[in-house]
Formats: structure tokens, sequence, C-alpha cells
């Protein structure tokens, strides 16, 4: 199979130029500057006025498979993944059973190959017991180790010191962590309950999960990692004050998440516990500080923490209301908003959602268009206008917090191992990705 992109702009690399790309089988066979190669093709697509980047990967998702499947499935949301050409994911361990143990990683492997439309693969969980498990992980199978330093989640946990010396001591691999003090925010919401009431209005979710708790739990996963050495990657930063942790050196990095560069406290009023998440959507001017961030080098990846859950478990307050949202086919357009309001460059987007991933995790062969790399690409056209009803939705949830915003970019295609997996509308159902590899 022998398909050309013509005339487009391709973004790769830090450069933007007029091109074409041909795919070959599974992989990106040869790029052209300025011209289009003659000779015989499959399939040709014509991309005047279009840009051609590298597949997203997305570093932060939860797909609820297996345990949570009532909520989200590996199906549905790697069809939203493509319809928002992320053609990549890394997801969390926070399923049920935990992927904690060896059986369980086993088992999501196997799930996700029968599956997954797009290309995956999973983090481990730590917990204050399973370091001795660490030394027996496949290194070239998963991205790295996923570290609660704030979490109710069953016993996942992490608050013992000797247990947190022990995995940054030992990790074989890149540690993400979400940073968190637990014992603050419980304090916290017990004196939110008692003078608001059992379950406080979800204004108040970011003086619950608050400024102060981030930072304390982020600043302490940063001491440890530079006590041992260790590769930190701190998960979906929130607050002004936790950027000045980072910045310093390649071995400790953040993320920020597509909700949190997008979203502000003052959004509460309108779209409620829609936009609750852990950690809590902050102040505007938190937002502000986190999008400087993504040109100065102290963000490195922009993923989505893409959570899904029913509505109805999205009713209520602070205190009831379920944390996360469904973001996953709108994080690309999302951004490329930021672009046209000049917060980055289209660049930059590309080395944020494609780059810098691939290179942090070690990944093989994807994240950037270049000869004899899988074929993971996505075109996107500028000034189309559209808007997000309930019918485009594919989370298996079927709502968003973007529902109702008219978007000016569109996703017309997605490829993903070379395979023209979605196209304008249609897609290809029977398609399934590959399992990620690593160093």
């Amino acid at each position: 199979m022998k398909t050309l992109i013509s005339h487009a702009t391709i973004v790769n690399e830090g450069q933007a130029f007029l091109g074409s790309l041909v795919i070959e089988n599974e992989r990106i066979a040869d790029i052209f500057e300025y011209t289009a190669p003659q000779g015989q093709f499959d399939e040709t697509v014509d991309a005047t006025g279009c840009f051609v980047l590298p597949g997203v990967i997305d570093d932060h998702v939860h797909f609820r498979e297996p345990g949570l499947t009532q909520k989200a499935d590996l199906e549905s949301e790697s069809r939203a993944a493509a319809y928002g050409g992320v053609t990549s994911y890394f997801d969390m361990p926070n399923t049920v059973p935990q992927t904690t143990t060896l059986e369980s990683l086993e088992e999501k492997f196997q799930l996700a190959k029968e599956k997954s439309h797009v290309n995956y693969s999973f983090f481990f969980g730590a917990t204050n017991d399973n370091t001795m498990l660490f030394s027996q992980l496949d290194i070239h199978r998963i991205p790295g180790i996923k570290l609660f330093m704030g979490s109710s989640t069953g016993n996942m946990l992490v608050d013992r010191e000797d247990a947190l010396n022990e995995i940054f001591c030992s990790s074989p691999l890149p540690l993400m962590a979400h940073c968190e003090d637990t014992a603050l925010i419980n304090r916290n919401m017990a004196e939110a309950k008692a003078r608001y009431g059992e379950d406080p209005e979800v204004s108040h979710h970011p003086e619950i999960r608050s400024e102060e708790a981030c930072f304390r739990s982020t600043q302490l996963a940063v001491e440890l990692a530079t006590r041992h050495h260790s590769r930190l990657h701190v998960a979906h930063l929130t607050t002004a004050r936790e950027l000045e942790l980072f910045g310093k050196t390649p071995l400790i990095t953040a993320e920020a998440t597509v909700s949190h560069l997008f979203f502000s406290d003052e959004d509460y009023q309108t779209l409620g516990a829609r936009i609750k998440c852990n950690p809590a959507v902050k102040t505007s001017a938190d937002r502000a500080a986190l999008r400087k961030a993504l040109t100065d080098g102290r963000i490195t990846v922009i993923g989505t923490d893409h959570a899904p859950h029913l509505l109805c478990d999205k009713q209520g307050g602070a205190s009831k209301a379920a944390s996360g949202m469904p973001m996953i086919q709108f994080s690309l357009v999302t951004m490329l908003e930021l672009v046209d309001a000049g917060v980055l460059t289209i660049e930059r987007l590309v080395e944020l959602m494609c780059h810098h991933p691939a290179q942090l995790f070690e990944v093989r062969k994807r994240g950037f268009l270049r000869k004899g790399y899988q074929a993971d690409l996505v075109i996107v056209k500028p000034h189309t206008p559209w808007t997000v009803t309930e019918d485009v939705i594919q989370s298996k949830c079927k709502w968003s917090p973007m529902l109702g915003h008219e978007y000016q970019w569109q996703v017309l295609h997605t490829f993903c191992n070379g395979h023209h997996l979605y196209n304008q509308g249609r897609f290809d159902e029977q398609s399934r990705g590959e399992e990620i590899a690593f160093r």
C-alpha cells in the first residue's frame, strides 16, 4: 500500500514547510519540500490548505478498562483518540484490578491488542509494598511507573517515607507522579464541610485541593528525585508556584493538561462539576502562568488526563461529584485554538504533544515525521468552523465540557501505522493499533 499526501504544510522538528509525504505500508517512505513526487499511488490525499503533523502521543489517559467499563473502554476511547488526531496513548494503572502486578499489566496488553484502534502502552502502578516487582518489568514495553503521592484510590496512595525512598531509589523507569498532599486536602475538606455543609459548591474545589496541597507534594517529589538522581515527570501541574520547581534539570520534567491550559476557576459558574478534576482547575493567573511555561522550558509535555465518568456521577459539588473529564477527542483542536490566540506556535505545539513525549519516554520510531518512522500522522485544516454536538462525541460517556463549543480547526484525517484510520467522518472500525516499543 502506497499513499501520497500532497500540497500540505508539514510541521516537524521546529519547521513548517510546504511539501508532500509518501507512506509505504506502515512507514514514512519519503518527505518532499515544495514538490509532489510522480508515480503510482494506491491512495492520494490532496492536503492543500491543510497542516500535516505527527500523530499526538498522549502520555496520560484513563480508559477505564478493565473493571470500570460502564464509564469508558479501550475501544470507545481509542476511537475518540483517533477522531482527535491522537495515535498513541499511555494508560494509567487505577483500573479494577489496579495495574500493580505483572499479571494485571499483561491482561491490559491483551485487552488492548483485541480492542484498541490506536497505539497503546500502560504505566505500572507503584504501591507501598510492590517495589520488588520493578526489576521484573520489561523496560521495552512500558513508559514508566505511576506514583500517586496524592490519591485515595485503594492502596495506590504511597504515603510512607520508607516506601517513597525505595521507589525513587529503585525505579528502572521514569516515575510519573500525581502530586497532592492528601492530609492537607482532608483537613481542607473537613473545614469546608463545617462551613458550607456536607457537599460544598464545586467552586470550592480549588480551595480544598489547594495550591498549597499541590506545592507541598510536588516539592517533596522534586526533593526525592534530586536526592536519588531519579527520572521524575510530574503530572498535571496546576499552579504558578509549582512551576518554580522546574526547568533546572532534564531529569525532572512536568506535564500540563489541556484542561488546565484552557479552563480557569471562573468556568465553574457555567460548567460546574463538568470541569471538576484532580488536581483542581485553579485561577486565571495560574492558567496564564502555565501557558507562559509552554514556551520557556518549564513545561515539557501536554497531556489530557482523559478521565471519563457517567454524567450521573458528575452531579453534586466538591465532595460528591466525581473528578475527571473526557478531553482526548478535543485536545489537539483546543491547543490549536491557543495557537490562534498567540499562546504558542504550531511548531511548539508539535514539540509538546508529539516530539517531547516520544523523547521523554524513549518511544521507538514514533512522534516525528521522519523517513523510516511509523506513519502516525494527522491532517488538520484551519478556518473550518464546526461545533461540538452530542452526536460528535465518541467517548462512551457521551458528554464533554466542550459541548456547544465552536472550533475553527478540524481534524480531517488520522493515519495510524500507515493505515487511513479516520477519513473526514469515516472510520475503520476493524483497524487495530500496535503495542508501543520503548528504548
